[in-house]
């Protein structure tokens, strides 16, 4: 099961989400909030509510998700120019859904520090 979370409903296809790259391990949908002019979120289809809770076990599938953030990023075009990739973990951290995600964020400069 993928989790009773938001994600987990899109993963099994239980809600609408507009999905730009899916695999065996990963999907990645735009973000309904976006925070830039392009924002994906890419999550594992594993659910691990929050990064602070990966094992040594989930290394493949924590660098899978890098990869398939940089070919996501390579299809939309950012590449050259540049993106950032943001993982909230936690209250304090900003997250909101806790089902591991990481934001893909690019299509205009982005300030640091972030907030």
């Amino acid at each position: 099961m993928s989790g009773d979370t938001i994600f987990g409903k899109i993963i099994r296809k239980e809600i609408p989400a507009n999905i730009v790259y899916e695999d065996d391990l990963c999907l990645a949908f735009t973000d309904i909030t976006p925070k830039a002019p392009t924002h994906i979120l890419v999550i594992p289809k594993k659910p691990i509510p929050k990064l602070s809770d990966s094992t040594p076990a989930d290394k493949e599938l924590l660098g899978h998700l890098l990869l398939t953030v940089k070919e996501i990023a390579d299809r939309a075009g950012l590449t050259e120019s540049g993106y950032r990739i943001v993982i909230n973990t936690g209250d304090d951290g900003g997250q909101t859904v806790f089902h591991l995600h990481l934001h893909l964020l690019g299509g205009r400069s982005l300030g640091w520090p972030p907030g």
